[in-house]
């Protein structure tokens, strides 16, 4: 999109937030969830019909901000973007602002150099380079969160590796690496506040996992859509919390197989997004 025209959309869209924009789309945010849409979700998809791409997802960035304040993955620090399916190489996060705060106008357009496309003057999150160097190295990555949830905090540090205690988790298996920002940067505020600290930590994710720990900062999660990148950080937390409470003891965690079915079968949480969007949007 054009820096004028988007700046007109923007404009036009700005504190405009209908209830029937905020419910998924099932064109776009993945392969899995269109399955899963004509399954469960027909009415959404006939809602959006027609309408433009960019709107619903500004919708949808607004109902995952609030989702993960009201589920606890983030409080006022944390932040979601998600790949611009109009311009693969620009994404779509909000300024510097508490996530259950958010608004479709305070969303802004960065490129993968983290500036904004259309010149806007807000303050930005420091640590938006985490979003633009895994776009830049991940082209299969559509959306990320990052969060400092306490728990994903203690196990990044507790120096045991992440492994998938139950189904909704199966995507774990993947591999969560911990990033270590001492190691490369040496003593630091923790922050990933540039393009080289958000590269080396891509590189951490690597090419397959679908989350990384950050020790004594928080994680990580990526996913194909909007949907499974939220939906993972929930269960990243839920996971971990499940771990931390059996340290030390013999655990027995789900095979590789079991994993990856359980995560193809839950790939886009496609029932939890609608009762956590519910949950959410109900206390505004």
């Amino acid at each position: 999109m054009e820096r004028n025209s988007w700046q007109s959309f923007l404009s036009s869209r700005r504190h405009f937030l209908s209830g029937t924009g905020l419910l998924l789309t099932g064109g776009w945010l993945g392969s899995s969830a269109q399955g899963q849409a004509q399954e469960g979700s027909s009415s959404t998809n006939s809602e959006h019909s027609g309408s433009h791409p960019i709107s619903n997802l500004l919708s949808d960035l607004v109902v995952a901000n609030r989702i993960l304040a009201n589920q606890g993955v983030v409080d006022g620090y944390g932040h979601v973007s998600v790949r611009n399916p109009t311009n693969p190489n620009h994404f779509l996060i909000s300024r510097w602002l508490a996530p259950d705060l958010v608004t479709e106008g305070d969303i802004v357009e960065l490129d993968f150099d983290c500036h904004s496309i259309t010149g806007d003057l807000r303050k930005l999150y420091s640590e938006r380079f985490i979003h633009g160097e895994i776009y830049r190295a991940r082209p299969d990555v559509n959306s990320i969160v990052h969060t400092h949830a306490p728990l994903v905090v203690l196990m990044g540090v507790c120096g045991e590796p992440l492994i998938p205690i139950y189904h909704m988790a199966g995507f774990i298996d993947l591999g969560v690496p911990v990033f270590d920002i001492r190691k490369e940067f040496g003593m630091t505020n923790m922050l990933i506040s540039d393009s080289a600290r958000g590269k080396a930590l891509a590189q951490v994710l690597g090419s397959k996992s679908a989350a990384a720990l950050m020790r004594g900062h928080g994680g990580v999660t990526v996913g194909t859509s909007l949907s499974q990148a939220v939906g993972r950080s929930v269960y990243l937390q839920i996971d971990a919390e499940l771990q931390l409470k059996v340290l030390g003891r013999k655990v027995e965690g789900l095979a590789s197989e079991e994993a990856r079915l359980a995560g193809e079968h839950n790939a886009d949480f496609p029932k939890d997004w609608d009762v956590w969007k519910r949950a959410a949007m109900a206390k505004k």
